[in-house]
């Protein structure tokens, strides 16, 4: 076999034992009996030291050494490139911090979830400043004399800068401060639906909605979780919602938003399976497709009519008169504090918020135990209401208690994506209303498919994105989309 041949097959190998250790983290989520997770922090501390002995084995240095790029097709250079890149960051890192890393995450998301139960910050303050201290130490090992924050954002968006998307997000905010307070002006109030919505009822509804979005259930499930996500690839992707009964939108748009991610990764050449390109490129494209399912498709006014027609069916009279209606209080602009339930206007002063304040804790400006206070006053000051629990601040979201720093920008850096594909697939698609009002985004998904999602790793994530879209990326599209939806639905 070739240099090249070794390597693949090495890399399969690889890429298998991380599905394993994937899995183990969705059962922690969501079926794992709460007394097992000391032993669970064990098995994902001892597969996360056989990962990184792999992904640091020196031969993974000779194949790459051995190999002639000019010899290879489009796919194997891009398995190059990605395997290279993966290399160095790899050897970078102790494998002793490598296994440290996974084990006190692994802990982390347990007292996270108590403490988040509890609204207690200070019971999380510990873990999570330990958590703080060893991604401060592979952001110092990543960065080799750069950015650390640069570094642990390399994981999510390779290429990006956090000087960059300073630039871009003040561009965005400035904006969005501004249309919200257009909104905040208008005398429009829509209506909230009247429930309660029984549980089971919501999920049957959810399942709906995946197959509207063409979700394929031979490779998938769905269950609940604290926090929804998505997890798995390839043949096994599932997904996970939550349910509250006095607010199915919550529900359904969580089940939208991670079918979103769940088609992305279905959606991937199957001869990439098991490979570094057969997944998602970054996860800034991986969110771009959550959210336009999401919202530029899901909460249309075309789809909106139609699942308007479906709860009545399932729920009769739920306190909303017509489409029109539902249509706006399924856009509403509202209060509120949790970011995966904020309006399209909002949601991105939730991300910029986490944006800013993790940058400081990797830095060293800012400590874990003043982190509440320094969350609340800024939430206060964008928001101009007060945080009233830990749950409902910064004890929301599970993503510092599992290490993921350099991750919440991406989802803004999604949204833009998004706005970006949006006007091009409306541009192309000339009977997609009609498509929505019948309650198929298949088509829509169809052309997401084949611009997007079958290339997986194959181009960077910034081309990818400009090859579907047709043009540079650029906040416009979304600003001008929530300008125009907004502006209608308010009169401002």
């Amino acid at each position: 076999m070739s240099a090249f041949d070794d390597l693949m097959a090495f890399q399969r190998e690889t890429e298998a034992l991380a599905g394993i250790s994937g899995l183990l983290g969705w059962d922690q989520e969501t079926m794992m009996p709460r007394g097992a997770a000391g032993q669970r922090a064990a098995w994902q501390g001892t597969l996360a030291h056989v990962l990184h002995e792999r992904r640091t084995d020196p031969r993974i240095g000779d194949w790459l050494a051995a190999v002639d790029d000019a010899g290879l097709d489009t796919v194997g250079r891009a398995q190059m490139r990605h395997i290279r890149h993966d290399y160095a960051r790899a050897t970078r890192v102790p494998a002793r911090l490598a296994a440290e890393l996974a084990r006190v995450t692994s802990t982390a998301q347990g007292v996270w979830a108590e403490a988040r139960a509890a609204d207690d910050f200070a019971a999380f303050a510990p873990t999570l400043t330990e958590v703080v201290r060893l991604k401060k130490e592979e952001a110092a090992a990543l960065a080799d004399g750069g950015d650390a924050y640069d570094a642990l954002l390399d994981d999510y968006e390779p290429g990006a800068r956090h000087d960059e998307l300073e630039a871009l997000f003040d561009r965005l905010r400035a904006r969005l401060v501004a249309l919200r307070a257009r909104i905040a002006g208008a005398e429009r109030s829509p209506p909230a639906p009247r429930g309660p919505f029984p549980a089971e009822i919501q999920m049957a509804m959810a399942r709906e909605l995946a197959d509207a979005f063409g979700y394929d259930w031979s490779r998938g499930r769905l269950d609940t979780s604290v926090h929804p996500f998505t997890s798995g690839g390839g043949s096994d992707v599932r997904i996970t919602t939550r349910v509250s009964e006095s607010d199915p939108f919550n529900c359904f748009y969580s089940t939208i938003h991670e079918v979103g991610h769940a088609l992305y990764e279905q959606g991937i050449e199957p001869g990439y399976a098991m490979t570094p390109v057969g997944q998602g490129v970054s996860m800034g494209v991986h969110e771009s497709q959550s959210r336009i399912c999401e919202n530029q498709l899901g909460r249309s006014r075309a789809f909106t009519g139609w699942l308007y027609g479906r709860m009545r069916d399932r729920f009769g009279d739920f306190g909303i008169p017509d489409e029109e209606s539902f249509y706006a209080a399924v856009n509403r602009v509202h209060g509120g504090f949790i970011r995966t339930e904020a309006d399209e206007v909002q949601y991105n002063l939730h991300v910029l918020l986490r944006f800013d304040l993790e940058r400081r804790m990797i830095a060293g400006d800012l400590a874990v135990n003043d982190l509440e206070e320094a969350w609340n006053a800024r939430f206060e000051a964008d928001f101009g209401y007060p945080v009233d629990r830990a749950s409902n601040g910064v004890l929301q979201d599970v993503h510092w208690s599992v290490g993921l720093f350099g991750y919440f920008p991406t989802y803004t850096l999604g949204n833009v994506y998004a706005g970006c594909l949006n006007a091009a697939l409306t541009a192309a698609l000339p009977r997609l209303e009609d498509d929505l009002a019948r309650g198929d985004a298949r088509p829509a998904v169809a052309w997401l498919l084949e611009s997007v999602q079958r290339h997986g790793g194959l181009m960077e994530p910034r081309t990818v994105i400009e090859r579907a879209a047709g043009r540079p990326v650029s906040e416009e599209p979304l600003l001008a989309y929530l300008d125009a939806k907004f502006g209608a639905l308010y009169g401002v």
